[in-house]
């Protein structure tokens, strides 16, 4: 939908029938799943069943309850259900283009980070104070921030840009959270930011985040005032023998894909690609 680099990983994880079930399908599924269990549970008075599934650093640590550090992320309170299923949509959206960039086996890295290190985090936290936390909100907004690192320059709502909307919802929910003094959850909640950007600066698959990298120097130039020579412009020597010049870029997108080519390695290859089109016209 949005992008038009595709991993050589994307592959699905099985078929029904002529569709493809890819990993973003599949958690969409379960996680569908279990929030039509939890309303059949409360409907039928056994909502205290969710209780033992959502963690809770009390739990975990004092009575052992592992299984929590796991389970929370599929526990879906059926009041909610109209904020579930925005969700839901957006998993589908956003995760299914995380995951055709960066790939099945990346994809399931960066899942399982974002739903093992907050619970993790909060182990630790419950050493000092009582923490909670149920549902997978957190875990798809880092899906969603990814995507925004992956695109940044996508246009998405009244065409603003997916950086933009990124840091709008993260000022906004951190401005809430900040209000009710939810102190764990607002570190959850950076802790996934930085979870999702970081991973995916690691896999080399946002080399449009230079911006982001480019503001502490736009602010002090701005504070200096001071005059820069400018400086003189160098003119690029094109290599004579276009191949020469590439095979070592094509050979690094045959071993590695084209999301391990570098910013630099990018623009040579539109170059070449550029000159053979001048020359076959």
């Amino acid at each position: 939908m949005f992008g038009v680099v595709t991993s050589d990983d994307y592959q699905p994880v099985g078929w029904v029938g002529r569709y493809p079930i890819h990993v973003t399908t599949l958690l969409l599924i379960v996680h569908v799943a279990c929030m039509i269990l939890g309303c059949f549970l409360v409907a039928f008075g056994a909502g205290s069943f969710l209780d033992l599934l959502a963690f809770d650093s009390a739990q975990v640590i004092a009575g052992g309850r592992l299984w929590q550090i796991v389970t929370y992320a599929f526990v879906h309170s059926p009041s909610g259900l109209i904020w579930f299923a925005i969700e839901m949509y957006m998993l589908f959206t956003f995760g299914r283009e995380v995951e055709r960039f960066i790939g099945r086996r990346a994809f399931i890295a960066l899942y399982a980070l974002l739903l093992f290190v907050p619970a993790l985090f909060l182990s630790v936290w419950g050493l000092w104070q009582r923490a909670g936390l149920a549902g997978s909100t957190m875990i798809h907004f880092g899906v969603f921030i990814a995507f925004a690192a992956i695109y940044p320059s996508i246009e998405m709502f009244l065409r603003v840009q997916a950086k933009w909307v990124a840091l709008i919802l993260i000022a906004a929910y951190s401005l809430q959270l900040f209000a009710f003094h939810v102190w764990s959850q607002l570190a959850v909640l950076w802790l996934s930011v930085a979870l999702a950007v970081a991973f995916v600066q690691i896999r080399g698959a946002g080399p449009e985040l230079e911006w982001l990298r480019e503001w502490p120097a736009r602010l002090r130039s701005k504070r200096s005032l001071r005059v820069v020579p400018q400086p003189p412009v160098r003119r690029v020597v094109e290599p004579e023998d276009i191949y020469d010049s590439i095979d070592p870029v094509l050979d690094k997108i045959s071993k590695s894909g084209i999301g391990s080519l570098t910013a630099n390695e990018r623009r040579a290859l539109d170059r070449a690609r550029n000159r053979l089109l001048k020359k076959s016209s």
